[in-house]
């Protein structure tokens, strides 16, 4: 079965608190600090509730990435503004063991094509540590433009970190 995407659901929390755990070390210098509470099915439960209802208002373009019908990482359109503005910030993440094959290339691409098709949105953007290789390919992939940078953008890892903010704009056919 191919890399496929969907909307999580409240069921989901259990498989998405074992990868966490599991991916903890590896994800720890691209993540902000997470409490303990991150890594239980309860936190994770909470986390979807809130992204589920992001995604009613319009909000937030949740979906879980699946590498042979298993879930094996995140990718979501957060902070989505309607209006002339049109736009949403693309964050994503695959598990270790799911990297280096092109499961977060194949994810971000059906995301994107989504947001920029039928979701209606203009502009997707995307902040990345300048460190970030395998992510600025992804986005480089999917023909995202840098933007320029964006000094001490995000607390990561418990310090504010540079960042290379990216975007990808809808082609004039609206995709």
């Amino acid at each position: 079965m191919p890399v496929t995407v969907r909307v999580p659901h409240l069921e989901d929390a259990e498989v998405l608190a074992a990868l966490a755990v599991a991916n903890r070390t590896f994800l720890a210098p691209y993540e902000p600090h997470r409490d303990e509470g991150y890594y239980t099915a309860t936190g994770q439960r909470a986390l979807l509730a809130r992204t589920l209802a992001a995604c009613e208002a319009g909000t937030a373009l949740p979906f879980l990435v699946l590498d042979d019908g298993e879930v094996v990482g995140r990718v979501t359109v957060n902070d989505v503004v309607r209006g002339p503005f049109l736009s949403g910030h693309l964050g994503y993440w695959v598990a270790e063991d799911a990297g280096g094959r092109g499961v977060a290339t194949t994810a971000v691409g059906l995301v994107v094509a989504a947001a920029l098709g039928p979701f209606g949105l203009h502009r997707v953007q995307a902040a990345v540590m300048p460190d970030n290789a395998r992510s600025l390919a992804v986005l480089a992939h999917h023909r995202f433009e840098r933007i320029g940078p964006a000094p001490r953008y995000l607390r990561i890892a418990g310090a504010w970190r540079d960042h290379l903010l990216l975007q990808r704009v809808a082609d004039e056919d609206g995709s």
